[in-house]
């Protein structure tokens, strides 16, 4: 694969989202299926990993740490700190002292002296985010991380955080369906030469064509509680997808590696790191690098697939209270991009 610089790093220009294999979706894969991806990943030349403290509650850095401690050296790690497990539940705690702490303890797990990219996973908003960026700069300055980042933030609180200390990324949810980036933090994140990080970059599953309705999902899958898998709106968004399988066909690709190689076109500081549990899946995403779009292809899908045109919102009232990303008010415009 190409590169894509990320913290001052040259890494492959798709990462590996971690969390599923220890959270999130249903139940995790046995360890020995987890080991086994990571190092076929690492086979194919994958460097760039992404977990964090509140996948599996620690399981997710402890399986990364224990497989991937041997290659150490060549390996570029992100991890996450303010959204934690305490006592079996999910909490959001920016208090400089919890992220000092919390970061000791991923190190631990993650069996490495220094985390190259540590991201606040959400912001605390009790705490304000100079404190919480400020308790991270310090980490910074002992050594125990090389960069700060943020997730799910606006770019009025980028430009905050900025301030107190350079911001290497941002981690955001984007992808065809999910556009809330192209508001006003794709454009920050250029002006300020932050790279943005695109998690979930598959719909989570839906724009691969492999998700099912709330309803037929596991009891822990957190996606029986977001309206777009809700029975109405899934039937409704189903209605994308033989489009988008023909578009997809005619490009001599999967739906899942055209929805990637549409973020890759975006604009060359973003970097996708779709998760997957299957092999073969990771190695079908990573196959999107190869992909090549003319400008004609990338508007009819985003006139296909855009927030206008998708049911529901990504998150249910109580996990969107708790997200600073902007969010849509005005009708759909394409967002120009240089080729196009």
């Amino acid at each position: 694969m190409s590169t894509r610089l990320l913290a001052g790093i040259a890494v492959p220009e798709i990462g590996l989202g971690c969390m599923n294999l220890s959270h999130a979706y249903a139940a995790p894969p046995p360890e020995a299926e987890a080991v086994s991806l990571l190092r076929r990943a690492l086979e194919l030349g994958v460097t760039h990993f992404d977990t964090a403290a509140l996948y599996g509650f620690g399981a997710n850095e402890t399986l990364l740490g224990a497989t991937l401690a041997a290659h150490r050296p060549r390996l570029f790690l992100a991890s996450k700190c303010g959204l934690t497990g305490v006592d079996g539940r999910r909490v959001i705690d920016g208090r400089p002292e919890t992220i000092k702490r919390t970061c000791l303890e991923s190190l631990a797990r993650l069996r490495t002296d220094v985390i190259d990219l540590y991201y606040l996973h959400r912001w605390d908003k009790s705490v304000p985010i100079e404190d919480s960026v400020g308790a991270m700069a310090e980490l910074v300055t002992a050594g125990r991380i090389r960069a700060v980042g943020l997730s799910e933030v606006s770019a009025a609180t980028l430009r905050r955080a900025h301030a107190v200390h350079p911001v290497a990324a941002v981690q955001s949810e984007y992808s065809l369906w999910t556009r809330n980036p192209e508001i006003a933090l794709l454009a920050e994140c250029r002006r300020l030469g932050v790279a943005l990080v695109a998690f979930s970059p598959l719909g989570r599953g839906f724009l691969a064509g492999s998700a099912r309705e709330a309803a037929a999902l596991g009891v822990k899958d957190i996606r029986r509680e977001m309206p777009r898998f809700q029975s109405e709106a899934f039937v409704s968004n189903s209605r994308l997808l033989p489009p988008l399988r023909a578009l997809a066909h005619e490009t001599g690709c999967t739906p899942a590696q055209l929805a990637l190689a549409w973020l890759l076109h975006k604009d060359p500081h973003v970097i996708p790191i779709p998760g997957t549990t299957s092999t073969a899946h990771l190695e079908e995403n990573l196959g999107a690098a190869a992909i090549r779009l003319d400008s004609a292809l990338i508007g009819q899908l985003e006139a296909l697939v855009n927030h206008a045109t998708v049911s529901g919102s990504r998150y249910n009232a109580a996990t969107q209270a708790e997200i600073d990303t902007e969010e849509f008010t005005q009708p759909y415009v394409r967002q120009r991009t240089d080729d196009s």
